[in-house]
């Protein structure tokens, strides 16, 4: 399995199934996702704290380092489906939406090269 030969759908119904199968979903509400999501999102913050952007660059590569951020950005993911599976939102759907929005906020006349929020282009 691989991200070119990856159907979304697919995957969004084997997480279905992986919580339904454990009876699991009656833990899933959106606020028990959302918390999970930063709980998760926190532990890969953790691995790169207190280095600099050109350290994370280089220990990502690191094949034991990146086993473990591995680990947790799946949970991140594994979980923001499950929050799109339960909350019955189209990931595509909410994320072309979004990456419109950003494109408006952000044109590349203004952002290109710039780290400022929108409100300071």
């Amino acid at each position: 399995m691989g991200d070119h030969h990856t159907d979304l759908q697919a995957i969004k119904a084997k997480v279905l199934a992986f919580a339904r199968e454990r009876d699991w979903e009656q833990f899933h509400s959106p606020k028990n996702l959302s918390m999970a999501i930063a709980a998760e999102a926190a532990e890969l913050m953790e691995h790169f704290l207190w280095q600099s952007a050109e350290q994370s660059r280089a220990d990502v590569q690191d094949p034991a380092l990146r086993a473990e951020v591995a680990e947790e950005l799946a949970d991140i993911l594994i979980f923001a489906i499950q929050f799109a599976n339960v909350s019955g939102m189209d990931l595509s759907s909410i994320i072309e939406a979004k990456m419109q929005r950003n494109a408006e906020k952000y044109p590349v006349a203004k952002a290109k090269g710039r780290s400022d929020k929108y409100t300071d282009l």
